[in-house]
């Protein structure tokens, strides 16, 4: 539960640096967001587990290719939203731990105290705990990539998926 507090914090941090704020500092503020989740981050173990079946018939070279696109892909979809933070409290209600996984359950708080349940799913390794997954309000990361993914790549193929993740993040830059 620790690590996941030392991360949060430190992106409430950034966030809140008014230093920051300011809409040139974006790029610069998006940069150390991006380097305080990577820090957190086992993308992947994120990605091996979003591509599921579809991982294991990957060569190296695909794999290494993939894992960053589906980091960017990831940070992308959600960092405006991380962005509008506004003050809302993490309150961390739970930590389960079974030999080299864990879970850490928390809820986010919002200021008219709406309640937003955040599970993180993490793996041991390194000597130190790593994201793979996280879930708000009941909807897993990895369970909802697996599914369009596969969908992609049952109907065409996985080279059509890796074409399509680069042309949504090209056409997002």
């Amino acid at each position: 539960m620790e690590r996941i507090k030392e991360t949060t914090d430190k992106i409430i941090a950034i966030l809140s640096d008014p230093a920051l704020k300011a809409p040139d500092k974006a790029e610069e503020r998006r940069r150390r967001l991006r380097q305080v989740v990577d820090e957190r981050f086992d993308w992947e173990e994120f990605s091996r587990r979003t591509l599921a079946k579809h991982w294991k018939k990957r060569t190296a070279k695909e794999k290494r290719e993939f894992v960053p696109l589906f980091g960017t892909l990831i940070e992308r979809t959600y960092m405006d939203k991380v962005e509008d933070y506004s003050g809302e409290k993490v309150r961390y209600e739970k930590e389960r731990v079974k030999g080299k996984y864990g879970q850490v359950k928390a809820k986010v708080v919002t200021n008219d105290k709406r309640e937003i349940d955040v599970d993180y799913r993490l793996k041991y390794k390194r000597n130190d705990w790593y994201v793979y997954d996280v879930t708000v309000v009941g909807v897993s990361l990895v369970k909802s990539y697996r599914v369009q993914f596969n969908d992609i790549i049952m109907q065409s193929s996985y080279e059509e998926l890796v074409k399509r993740l680069k042309d949504k993040l090209a056409a997002e830059e």
